[in-house]
């Protein structure tokens, strides 16, 4: 079996998100850019995917330039990247999307087992500021449970 090798995750994406369904993706990489990723050189936070003719595009996704290559011939960190991903499923997301109040956003960059880069990205609806002081409140309650067990199996 072979394992997948995670380069960045959005951990933000599950503060703010209810990721709803998860699709992977593959990314359209220039150059050196894959040497940047298998380095671990690239940052998800407020990055975000859209939909547009048809195509699905990844924004604010940072690759930094690969240190060994050539500056000129180095691509802009930043741009927009396409996403692979197959018709009916982009249709799909494309009537999700018009749905009210729901968003595309990119939870993990890795390398499946074959070498690929691929990009998990979720279909989420935002959290209120309430919603997130609940969840924060659940974990706190559920760490204080966790440890009260603990404390009385030791003795």
């Amino acid at each position: 079996m072979r394992t997948e090798k995670v380069v960045a995750t959005n951990r933000k994406a599950f503060h703010d998100f209810y990721i709803d369904e998860k699709y992977e993706a593959g990314i359209e990489l220039k150059g050196a850019e894959v040497k940047s990723l298998r380095a671990g050189r690239l940052n998800l936070r407020d990055s975000y995917a859209r939909v547009e003719d048809s195509e699905l595009w990844v924004f604010n996704m940072h690759v930094s330039p690969y240190s060994h290559a050539d500056r000129f011939t180095q691509p802009d960190p930043e741009r927009p990247r396409k996403l692979l991903l197959h018709k009916k499923e982009i249709q799909r997301l494309i009537g999700k999307t018009r749905e009210k109040g729901y968003t595309l956003v990119p939870l993990k960059v890795y390398f499946n087992g074959r070498g690929r880069a691929k990009i998990e990205i979720g279909l989420a609806k935002g959290k209120q500021l309430f919603d997130k002081r609940k969840d924060i409140a659940e974990r706190t309650a559920k760490r204080e449970v966790e440890r009260a067990l603990r404390e009385r199996q030791k003795g």
